[in-house]
């Protein structure tokens, strides 16, 4: 399955040649493909105030982009090209978080979302990059895209997007259903509907420095404890009282070098932070939750799957759910790699489960993490 989406080559092939190196064009990716989701849920997902949404429109005065939630009339505009575009479709849609998960060559920890844009003839979000990798999977009619490798990164001025002012493409090719495109980072790309078209883009998470230092601190201020209070015994009268005294910044400087973390502290941190909900991901909790007893009698007949909402990663014997740390027995972990991995559990993976085990499947279920059924043996 995963040789023939990525045109023959096995993933070990693929991470090794092409995986942030080179583009790599695969035709009947998927073979028959037509999408994951109709264009009618597409827009109502984009009426939704809480899905995150734009539409882009180009017409002689230039650029316009509106984020949602999208009007209803907007959406059925013909007298100037248009794209619409609605992240994170996996975390509404069954069919599109099934989608998603066949791209689980890559680690989880790297996966973002699933995007999908749908686009009248012409439509597009005009030439640019992207920090990240992306597969661009075409579902319904055709997109022509143009991409390549440039160092001119200047942009139009103004523009309310990212658009490159000096385009140079270097491939050219026109995508039809299930062929799919791999774009590493930074790769100029520009992508234009042919008639009436649907985009799925398959992005990872790529996340800067800057961000993750300064996430990294926010888990160093909640999670460690410095000692002690500021003093100064030795004070010593200063001539202008409004000066910084070199002591001050000495002790200070000392308190702070006291600040400490390990690879334990780094890895906890990153199970946490790769883990947490987006701030327009909600659960639904059951309304009305079945008892402990009730809910490990159906798993036990059915299997267990996680909410296509959930995130769940581990490192070593820590397992982290939706930025939640859960830390297991050692006869326990390989249930849940196995739910990490195949983001269900099958009955006879849940025959034999430890008591705790079953408590903590019941906790999830009843916060909403994870559903009985819909799994079956391996």
């Amino acid at each position: 399955m995963k040789t023939q989406l990525l045109g023959g080559i096995s993933p070990k092939h693929f991470l090794a040649e092409y995986w942030q190196k080179k583009p790599l064009l695969v035709r009947g990716a998927v073979p028959g493909f037509e999408g994951a989701i109709s264009p009618t849920d597409l827009f109502a997902l984009a009426r939704n105030p809480d899905v995150e949404s734009r539409l882009v429109r180009y017409a002689k005065t230039g650029w316009a982009v509106r984020h949602g939630p999208q009007r209803a009339a907007d959406l059925r505009r013909k007298n100037a090209p248009w794209t619409v575009l609605v992240q994170g479709v996996n975390t509404w849609d069954d069919a599109a978080d099934a989608l998603m998960r066949r791209f689980d060559f890559i680690p989880q920890s790297r996966l973002d979302d699933l995007m999908v844009s749908y686009a009248v003839d012409g439509g597009g979000v005009g030439p640019h990059f992207d920090d990240y990798d992306v597969f661009l999977l075409q579902g319904r009619g055709q997109r022509r895209w143009q991409i390549g490798r440039q160092s001119d990164r200047r942009l139009v001025d103004g523009a309310p997007l990212k658009i490159l002012s000096n385009f140079e493409p270097t491939h050219d090719w026109v995508l039809d259903p299930g062929d799919m495109l791999y774009l590493p980072p930074e790769w100029a790309h520009n992508g234009t509907a042919i008639g009436e078209c649907m985009t799925y883009s398959i992005g990872f998470r790529s996340p800067s420095a800057q961000e993750l230092g300064t996430e990294f601190l926010t888990y160093l201020q909640e999670h460690l404890q410095l000692d002690g209070r500021y003093a100064d015994p030795d004070l010593k009268v200063q001539k202008n009282s409004a000066r910084i005294c070199d002591a001050m910044v000495d002790r200070v400087g000392e308190m702070v070098e006291r600040l400490r973390w390990n690879r334990a502290s780094v890895a906890d941190f990153l199970g946490r932070y790769l883990t947490e909900p987006k701030a327009d991901v909600f659960f639904d909790p059951p309304a009305e939750p079945i008892g402990k007893r009730a809910f490990t009698a159906r798993i036990r007949r059915h299997g267990l799957r996680l909410d296509r909402r959930s995130i769940l990663l581990y490192h070593r014997g820590c397992f982290y759910l939706n930025g939640e740390i859960q830390c297991l027995e050692h006869d326990e972990q390989k249930r849940f790699k196995t739910l990490a991995h195949r983001r269900s559990l099958s009955p006879s993976m849940i025959d034999g489960a430890a008591k705790a085990t079953l408590g903590q499947l019941y906790q999830w279920y009843v916060d909403g993490f994870a559903h009985p059924g819909d799994s079956a043996d391996a």
